[in-house]
């Protein structure tokens, strides 16, 4: 079915509600499973649900009906077996990178990605006896250069977070192909599967940030890994049956639900975004805007050939005065909400190198074009006339 039929429809679990009359009815809406663990028919029984957890529900630490659902709903849009829901973006990062890896490896990783996934690999693995090499992944040639005889992951983020370069995920695919028991890790969070499928274009594992735009009103914190089920089933034990990284049953119904909405809110979040980017572009305060949409981002042929149906909602742009014209145009927007995270119906803003990448040295941030005087939005569905004026009389306080 397409996109939307999909968003709505796909592992729907309609549960039965015994009634005085028969037929009895069935839930329009998911129900909200809200146990810790489950009852179980008999020994026979007990032995075997704890030894295939995926065949039923056995204790919500392994997985329940909300869960389920929404890991079967992200593999029929992301194009894959099977799915795996946590209890955060980093969660998801975390397990699918671990499940990946072991002392003695070495992994390849874009030099702009989020500031937590970066800290991940530079302050918790490395602890651990894995290496790590910085590379700019939107150049395929410096994937193969760095890769090693110990290389087990390559980890890439498109579009990348907060500079919006885009990877091209074929290429890089077709060079992890070339070496066997090596996995292609892609985070996809700000494309989501509406724009963009990694694993049609020869990735191993995609991750999500649900608590962005597949949950998209910012009221859950929730991550998800799609997959082939031997990954997926490896990245549930002993991965999460231990770390405990585990969505709960709300968190994940929420994300359910805020997933039906997706593709209209994606619709008009690129549709205000291009405007929002157009309009910056143009701005005689602003020195560079970075947008993939626009004709000047670096990697815009690459954005038009792997992601389809727009650019997504986020962009940066860098100011002319740095930190101080920062402070005002924060300080002084009415409408775009200063917090960190996207991909909410709302407009958000931040300031990168002290919210998202504050991990990060100076040093590291200006080496991947994170600048001091960087801001970073997140457009959401509102009238884009008023995010525009709301830019406007922020801008005009410089």
């Amino acid at each position: 079915m397409g996109m939307n039929t999909d968003l709505l429809h796909s592992a729907q679990k309609h549960a039965v509600v015994e009634g005085s009359y028969k037929p009895s009815a069935m839930t329009h809406v998911s129900p909200i499973y809200q146990t810790s663990t489950y009852i179980l028919k008999d020994f026979d029984s007990a032995v075997h649900l704890n030894q295939n957890v995926d065949e039923g529900y056995v204790y919500t630490r392994f997985g329940g009906p909300n869960a389920d659902e929404l890991e079967k709903r992200m593999a029929v849009l992301e194009k894959g077996e099977a799915g795996l829901a946590v209890a955060s973006g980093m969660g998801a990062i975390s397990i699918a990178v671990m499940s990946s890896l072991k002392a003695g490896d070495h992994a390849v990783i874009g030099d702009v990605i989020y500031g937590c996934s970066y800290t991940l690999f530079a302050q918790v693995l490395n602890n651990y006896g894995i290496e790590i090499t910085r590379v700019d992944t939107t150049d395929p040639q410096n994937i193969k250069d760095a890769i090693k005889e110990n290389t087990k992951v390559v980890y890439v983020e498109t579009p990348a977070n907060p500079t919006l370069k885009i990877t091209d995920i074929r290429d890089v695919a077709d060079i992890v192909e070339e070496h066997e028991g090596m996995t292609l890790i892609v985070d996809s969070t700000f494309a989501s599967p509406y724009l963009q499928n990694p694993l049609t274009l020869g990735a191993h594992l995609v991750v999500h940030s649900a608590t962005k735009f597949l949950a998209g009103h910012g009221s859950v914190t929730a991550g998800v890994i799609v997959g082939d089920k031997k990954r997926i089933d490896r990245c549930r034990m002993p991965y999460l049956q231990t770390l405990g990284s585990v969505i709960d049953p709300f968190g994940a119904w929420q994300v359910t639900q805020g997933m039906k909405t997706l593709g209209i809110r994606m619709e008009r979040t690129c549709q205000n975004a291009m405007k929002v980017a157009e309009y910056l572009e143009k701005h005689p305060k602003i020195t560079n805007v970075y947008y993939p949409g626009l004709e000047s981002h670096p990697t815009h042929e690459i954005a038009k050939k792997q992601m389809h149906g727009g650019f997504g909602g986020l962009m940066s742009f860098d100011l002319d005065g740095g930190m101080d014209s920062v402070r005002t145009v924060m300080n002084n927007m009415k409408v775009f909400s200063l917090a960190t995270s996207l991909g909410n119906v709302d407009s958000l803003i931040q300031h990168s190198p002290s919210m998202s990448h504050f991990d990060m040295s100076p040093e590291e941030r200006e080496a991947s074009s994170i600048y001091d005087g960087q801001i970073r939005i997140s457009v959401g569905i509102e009238d884009v006339e008023d995010l525009i004026e709301d830019l406007e009389q922020s801008l005009a306080l410089i």
